[in-house]
């Protein structure tokens, strides 16, 4: 027997809501490590933060699975690389926050 329309509507919200719980856990983790490593101390553009962060998930992505912290074993390259790679766009050109 098909659900009716009214309880999808109603696990779509509940679902929406456990997405939303879930991307603000994701975001306060980054959010924490990002200000560890220095980041909340660097004047950067957000669109060269962005693309920083996009080339160190393609990193970490590359190496089929999670990193230890240690290395990427996709990349060969060591996470003090990222923090490098961070820094170096921000000298770069961004003087100042979005």
């Amino acid at each position: 027997m098909k659900k009716p329309s009214s309880k999808i509507r109603e696990e779509i919200a509940r679902l929406q809501d456990q997405l939303k719980a879930a991307e603000t856990r994701e975001a306060e983790r980054i959010g924490r490590v990002a200000l560890k490593a220095g980041l909340g101390e660097i004047e950067i553009e957000e669109a060269a933060l962005l693309s920083a962060f996009e080339e160190l998930a393609g990193r970490f992505r590359a190496g089929d699975g999670k990193s230890t912290g240690k290395q990427n074993a996709g990349a060969g390259r060591s996470a003090s690389d990222a923090t490098a790679t961070l820094a170096s766009v921000a000298a770069q050109g961004g003087d100042h926050e979005s």
